[in-house]
């Protein structure tokens, strides 16, 4: 289900310009085994803010390529979103079950505040509010700390809810209604997104079918939703209506897209087409409609954006379910284009950034 490789180009600062980064910040402290990436892609629009995920990556490439991936999402994710803020993401290299400490995160706190507020970090994979409060405690660039801190709180329901509008946004391009009732949903990943999704979906009506890395966490879903539970290799084959990517990256790929059987992709994972120059173009001619992941599940970003900013959570809601609008403008843009709907997503934030770089450079 996951995959995540890198990329051809060796060398490091071949592919930081591949990327385009402002910056990357490489962090290692031997006391507390820290082995952490940082990645800023772009600052025009405001200070980098995005998520710190734990996961244990292959190797030191796969993390590189990962952190390059994931920061530049979270650029076009802000400025399609309308918001004053640049992409960055941070990537600790280690399993969370067991690696996991105090130390640690405070240790990874200190190479965030050296950063001098260039870069917010927040929770993502395998990441907790509470971790939040460890990183809290020796730099106040972070947010979606807990509430009773003042904070936004977990940022998954919010994600979750932005994904739902833009699946019902893409539902109603492929099948004239936005009605999920009885439509048949592949979900692949139920962890705090995942399941979030799930309690939308089947609050609607929706039939169905997931899985997820960890199989107890998939039987406990299935149980919980009365869903129909499938091996990970699996869920690419169900006949389905929607495929709801909400793990890791990369999953829409050349192995993938000729089995899928379903009108619609949305989903909150992030990176899901593992080369968008050509899985973009491939669902466009199986007439499979894709709803662009960094604009449909912008609504963490928007919610750790609102405790910045000092805006309420009711007002991040609100702009969240703003994500129904701009997908179906993205995907009639695409239409009329002749291109697909990541690269019309693409072009709209980078036109934005182009337009503030012409009063600004960088944060």
């Amino acid at each position: 289900m996951v995959e995540i490789q890198a990329l051809p180009e060796t060398s490091i600062f071949g592919q930081i310009a591949e990327f385009q980064h402002e910056q990357v910040v490489f962090c290692h402290d031997h006391e507390t085994g820290l082995r952490a990436i940082i990645g800023i892609h772009n600052t025009v629009l405001g200070p980098a803010l995005g998520g710190t995920r734990m996961w244990h990556y292959a190797s030191d490439a796969e993390a590189l390529n990962d952190v390059l991936r994931l920061s530049r999402g979270m650029t076009y994710k802000a400025a399609i979103s309308g918001l004053n803020l640049g992409g960055g993401k941070a990537v600790i290299i280690g399993d969370a079950k067991t690696q996991k400490n105090e130390a640690l995160l405070r240790k990874f706190g200190r190479f965030v505040k050296n950063l001098n507020g260039k870069y917010i970090t927040a929770e993502d994979v395998n990441m907790t509010t509470k971790d939040m409060e460890y990183i809290r405690m020796e730099t106040t660039h972070v947010a979606g700390l807990p509430e009773s801190m003042g904070g936004s709180g977990d940022p998954s329901p919010v994600t979750a809810y932005g994904t739902y509008m833009g699946m019902k946004a893409a539902a109603k391009k492929a099948f004239g209604s936005d009605s999920l009732v009885g439509k048949r949903v592949a979900v692949q990943g139920v962890g705090h997104v995942g399941t979030y999704l799930l309690e939308h979906l089947t609050k609607e009506g929706a039939e169905i079918v997931l899985t997820d890395y960890y199989t107890e966490r998939a039987e406990e879903a299935g149980a919980r939703f009365g869903a129909k539970v499938v091996g990970l290799d699996e869920i690419y084959d169900q006949d389905v209506d929607i495929y709801s990517p909400c793990a890791l990256g990369a999953t829409l790929n050349d192995d993938t897209i000729g089995r899928l059987k379903c009108a619609v992709v949305a989903g909150c994972a992030n990176n899901q087409l593992k080369d968008e120059n050509v899985h973009g173009p491939a669902l466009v001619e199986r007439g499979i409609i894709y709803a662009p992941d960094f604009l449909i599940n912008a609504g963490g970003l928007i919610n750790v954006y609102s405790e910045v900013v000092g805006s309420s959570r009711q007002g991040a809601l609100n702009q969240t379910e703003k994500i129904y609008d701009y997908t179906l403008q993205v995907l009639e843009k695409a239409a009329k284009e002749g291109s697909h709907p990541q690269a019309a997503a693409v072009r709209q934030a980078e036109q934005r950034i182009a337009a503030i770089g012409r009063v600004k450079s960088t944060y």
